[in-house]
């Protein structure tokens, strides 16, 4: 039988996104089939560059096309990707241009938020997402030196107004109240002042087209999480947490203050969650064992990933370098790939719970 369009087409139907459970035609990720004699050419479009099962769904095209037609010569699949933006209309008259806004948040202090939140957005943008990164802890900005920025936010004019220009390094645009004061300098500031700031680094800062605004919001439940939350409808929140059960406690009224405010919480990531001894390889459960895995079930939450104690996870950090860029095929830095690819996998699920899927396919 020749090999035609409808053929392929039909094959494709029976390959699964694994994350939302539809076949590809009737999501409408394939955007493309050529047939060249017996030779198959199909384009599929991801939900986001950071999909953690790209490599199968693309094996499993291939499997389709095959079972499907016997006598299919060379098949080649193209994965694009063209993330998903959140269903809010009130998020694109404050955000224009920005897709998706995810709060990284932690009850308590001291639990490694901020290293978590510095390199998922270096890994988003690294799997080759636009991604913007807030440094919403006003009272103690790390962001700055995290990511090795010492320069100063210039003017964006256009015909109307003037906005602030983000600085950027490793692919991701940066905000921080660390840009605009000395580095000595304490920000003596009662909560609205605080909180009106978080305001203006939305307003009055030109982001442009972004795929992911991250939020590494300050510990607690304070102003901070209120204004941010009250002033648009965030896509998600990721909780931070170490394995220790004063840090669980914590944990849970973050995740309960997302949750009354209708917040989808994406994940927990359970940071120090072991360590790897360098000279005998023997771990070590210094802060106990699987505290975040152990509130995500009982809460019914994903687990976005477990990050051990690390040397170079803290050097990175203190020497503006990220460990997913300065060392990438690191095992710490892949388990932080793993979780910003997870993360990105559940923004799509809950960008498409919350809209129509596209059935009609048009070549």
């Amino acid at each position: 039988m020749a090999i035609t369009v409808d053929s392929v087409t039909n094959a494709l139907r029976k390959v699964n996104d694994p994350d939302l459970h539809k076949d590809l035609v009737t999501l409408g990720m394939i955007k493309d089939i050529k047939i060249d004699g017996n030779n198959v050419a199909v384009t599929v479009e991801l939900t986001t560059p950071a999909c953690p099962l790209k490599d199968k769904i693309e094996q499993d095209c291939i499997n389709a096309i095959k079972n499907d037609n016997p006598n299919v010569g060379l098949i080649a699949v193209t994965m694009s990707s063209k993330v998903q933006p959140s269903k809010n209309q009130r998020m694109s008259e404050i955000l224009p241009g920005v897709k998706n806004t995810i709060a990284v948040a932690s009850g308590k202090g001291g639990v490694g938020k901020s290293t978590v939140a510095v390199n998922l957005a270096v890994a988003l943008a690294l799997d080759g997402a636009k991604v913007g990164l807030i440094d919403a802890d006003i009272y103690g900005p790390s962001i700055p030196m995290m990511l090795g920025i010492n320069d100063k936010p210039r003017i964006y004019q256009d015909t109307e107004t003037a906005k602030m220009v983000p600085l950027e390094n490793f692919g991701v645009k940066v905000m921080s109240i660390g840009f605009l004061i000395d580095d000595d300098a304490p920000v003596i500031w009662r909560g609205p002042m605080a909180s009106g700031a978080i305001k203006q680094f939305m307003s009055d800062v030109h982001w442009d087209q972004l795929d992911y605004l991250i939020f590494d919001l300050p510990p607690g439940t304070g102003d901070i999480q209120l204004t941010l939350v009250q002033t648009i409808p965030l896509t998600g929140a990721v909780v931070v947490t170490t394995p220790q059960d004063v840090s669980i406690i914590d944990v849970k009224k973050a995740v309960k203050m997302f949750q009354r405010v209708n917040v989808p919480i994406l994940g927990i990531v359970e940071n120090m969650s072991y360590f790897i001894a360098p000279d005998t390889g023997k771990r070590y459960d210094i802060f106990g064992t699987d505290g975040g895995k152990k509130l995500a079930d009982e809460l019914s939450i994903p687990l976005l990933g477990q990050l051990p104690i690390n040397q170079n996870i803290r050097e990175g950090g203190d020497k503006g370098n990220p460990i997913v860029f300065d060392k990438p095929e690191s095992e710490q830095a892949k388990k932080i790939f793993e979780i910003s690819r997870n993360m990105a996998a559940e923004i799509s699920k809950t960008n498409f719970s919350s809209a129509a899927p596209k059935i009609e396919i048009e070549f």
